[in-house]
């Protein structure tokens, strides 16, 4: 589209901490025509806390799709929108994928300012496995609906995900002890504030933590729980990935690691060097 078109800034903003707003959202806010937000009072506070002064429409789940084409408009005349949630990285849980979808079909420029992000900077911190996850949002509230998604991920092997209210922690915890047994957790709170707390264990020992201090059942969670372990043959296959990794590096050929592994850890000479030949072609 025409240069001469403005565009929609995805803008995120702090889940706590104001400092943790970029320089360059707040001169996107400060530069914007128009800042479409998830709560006008709440984002009003933000904008005079940064001494700016801007249009804003508010823009949430109910009447986000009535928003795009005023939101085009403003694009088409060429001026340029912010659009902000109350915290963090909008679309997030937070609304903006209809307005952001919408215009990016007629073909208007979206631009993202990155920022503070609750399960970002929950799992940075969370001693769990990064490399792989999965994000689940906020679980049901139907304890039946809650206890059946939750049910449905426990063969996951990834670090599951889930963001989850004060006031709903508990039942949350107990559903997770039932469904997961001793699985490890890691609860995180009020991130980037004062009383920010990372609480780690099974479901149940942090009940028994909640209940001896009802002041940790306080604010908004991060729900993080380990993947599901290996089963003994996985293990074994994953041992065996990590050993022919290893002597690949080394420079050792295809077939003399598939012959190395059969010996240390069993199993027929052709599947070992199938699983070589395919470390190697991804390495290529």
């Amino acid at each position: 589209m025409d240069s001469a078109y403005g565009a929609l800034y995805v803008v995120a903003t702090p889940i706590g901490n104001l400092e943790d707003l970029s320089p360059r959202a707040a001169r996107v806010l400060a530069e914007a025509a128009l800042v479409a937000a998830e709560d006008t009072r709440h984002s009003g506070r933000l904008l005079r806390h940064l001494g700016v002064e801007r249009p804003l429409l508010s823009l949430h789940e109910h009447n986000e799709a009535s928003r795009v084409t005023r939101i085009a408009a403003h694009l088409t005349a060429g001026e340029d929108v912010a659009l902000i949630s109350d915290a963090g990285t909008p679309l997030i849980c937070d609304p903006g994928f209809v307005l952001v979808r919408e215009l990016r079909r007629l073909g208007h420029r979206v631009v993202p300012v990155p920022g503070p992000c609750a399960l970002v900077a929950a799992l940075s911190a969370a001693g769990l496995p990064t490399d792989r996850f999965l994000f689940r949002g906020f679980l049901p509230a139907k304890g039946g609906a809650r206890r059946a998604r939750l049910d449905s991920l426990v063969a996951r092997d990834e670090t599951l995900i889930f963001y989850e209210s004060p006031h709903r922690i508990r039942d949350t915890l107990a559903d997770i002890a039932s469904c997961f047994g001793e699985r490890h957790l890691v609860l995180a709170r009020e991130l980037t504030k004062t009383f920010e707390t990372f609480l780690e264990g099974s479901a149940a020992t942090l009940l028994e933590t909640l209940a001896a201090d009802p002041d940790q059942a306080r604010g908004e969670f991060v729900v993080m729980v380990a993947g599901a372990p290996p089963r003994e043959g996985e293990a074994v296959t994953l041992e065996g990935e990590a050993l022919l990794a290893a002597l690949l590096a080394e420079g050792v050929g295809v077939k003399q690691s598939a012959a190395v592994a059969a010996r240390v850890l069993g199993g027929a000479k052709k599947q070992w060097y199938a699983q070589a030949q395919a470390l190697k072609d991804a390495q290529a």
